[in-house]
């Protein structure tokens, strides 16, 4: 590995340390603000705000020409990857609509959704066994 790597992993992997905690506070406010509630309130919460974030801050840094990658790293992928992977999915997603991709963003929508959910059974299934 070389050093720009390390130090780029090391800049994802702080955003991340951050963005975990949040997620975090996000979904114990929630749990306290909804305290008899089954629906997963912090979860849904984190994945909207989390949406909204990457979409503005992604636009912003580009249309600003603010792109430095070791910003966008720590910010996006750091930051925001920790605080919820479903603003990446989201984002991926928009970007593929935009760029005239529907279809490609539709397959990606109907694996991820579809195929994590079936790999979660699996799990759930492959637990009870072993």
């Amino acid at each position: 590995m070389n050093r720009l790597f390390f130090a780029e992993f090391l800049l994802v992997g702080a955003g991340g340390f951050l963005g975990s905690g949040l997620r975090y506070a996000v979904v114990e406010l929630m749990r306290r603000v909804f305290p008899y509630s089954d629906f997963p309130y912090g979860t849904v919460t984190v994945n909207i705000v989390g949406c909204f974030l990457i979409g503005y801050m992604a636009t912003a840094l580009e249309l600003r020409e603010l792109s430095e990658p070791a910003f966008k790293l720590l910010l996006l992928a750091g930051l925001l990857g920790g605080f919820t992977t479903f603003s990446a999915f989201s984002y991926e997603n928009l970007w593929l609509v935009q760029n005239s991709r529907v279809g490609l963003a539709a397959l990606n929508v109907a694996v991820q959704v579809g195929a994590g959910f079936l790999a979660a059974w699996a799990g759930f299934q492959l637990a009870k066994v072993f």
